[in-house]
């Protein structure tokens, strides 16, 4: 028999090693809005949405001063965020232009709508919102159709608060 996780098992944080942790928190807190819930000098730090313990992990201990791995080695793809609202999406993603941070991508994938960006260390990151479920396209045996269409920014950015 092959096991499966229970559904209620999700991912309960991303923990990163960077290269400067004040340039990392300013990325992760002052761009895109997590909280400092604790922090251990110049060395860790750890991050929420809405008073968590923590989201995000962020350490300096293997890697401080480090550079990124070059492209076409193993490792994280990018890390995924998931906003409540479109409205919650577009307001990120102001700050993010407004910071002069670019963009990766956007991409509306019919179950959901997201925007693709790099931390300060070259990671990458995912910022989205899901769609209701009764919305996403479906094949006929019920499984999910994904897509990897364009995403309108300009018209996601006039839903920011």
């Amino acid at each position: 028999m092959t096991y499966l996780a229970p559904p209620e098992t999700f991912v309960g944080h991303v923990h990163l090693k960077v290269a400067d942790l004040d340039r990392a928190i300013a990325f992760y807190s002052g761009v895109l809005g997590f909280e400092v819930q604790l922090r251990h000098g110049d060395t860790a730090a750890f991050l929420s949405a809405g008073g968590y313990h923590h989201h995000i992990g962020l350490n300096t201990w293997e890697s401080r001063g480090a550079t990124p791995p070059p492209p076409g080695h193993t490792g994280l793809y990018h890390t995924a965020f998931l906003y409540p609202s479109r409205a919650a999406l577009a307001t990120v993603l102001k700050r993010i232009i407004e910071a002069g941070i670019p963009l990766d991508g956007a991409s509306d994938h019919g179950v959901s709508e997201a925007i693709y960006l790099r931390d300060p260390d070259g990671n990458g990151v995912e910022l989205y919102r899901d769609r209701p479920g009764a919305e996403w396209d479906r094949d006929a045996d019920g499984s999910v159709r994904m897509t990897s269409g364009r995403l309108d920014v300009r018209a996601l950015l006039r839903e920011a608060v």
